[in-house]
């Protein structure tokens, strides 16, 4: 009875120090998500989309005609709005009218002139919301910074993770 004492203490001193590592590992994958997107757009906006963006995750996902590689891994591509490392991945652009079609089958007036992407906690606790858009600057805030986040400049909350 005393070591199940003693291992039940130790567990609820060890609880709160796990959930914030899983936080963190999280946190981690969120950010690293929206790096790979902002590569991933950068790609298709210089090889495929004639200097305009992919309007989603899907598109990204999408190889060019003659290739068997995305301009984004699997993980991500597979739906436009993505659940990863309990955070919801999403990416929007708005459409332009004067877009040309793009070499991975995109129709001509969906791409892009810029974009935002948000990965949005799905955890009540975690309080760590991330958002980036065409600037290639990630943006972290205690509130989703997706619904708010320009296409281009700055969200008007957050701040710039270094």
């Amino acid at each position: 009875m005393f070591v199940a004492g003693i291992v039940t203490v130790l567990s609820i001193l060890a609880l709160p120090r796990l959930l914030l590592a899983t936080q963190s590992a999280g946190a981690a994958s969120a950010i690293g998500s929206l790096r790979m997107v902002t590569s991933a757009q950068l790609s298709f906006a210089l090889t495929c989309g004639a200097g305009f963006y992919a309007p989603n995750l899907t598109t990204l996902g999408t190889p060019p005609k003659g290739s068997q590689e995305p301009f984004i891994g699997a993980s991500l591509g597979r739906s436009d709005k993505v659940t990863r490392a309990n955070y919801l991945i999403q990416l929007e652009a708005t459409p332009f009218a004067g877009a040309p079609a793009s070499c991975n089958g995109l129709p001509a007036g969906e791409a892009g002139q810029a974009y935002k992407a948000g990965a949005d906690a799905l955890d009540p606790a975690n309080l760590r919301f991330f958002g980036t858009n065409a600037n290639g600057l990630i943006f972290e805030h205690t509130s989703s910074l997706y619904a708010t986040m320009p296409e281009v400049g700055d969200p008007p909350a957050g701040q710039m993770i270094k």
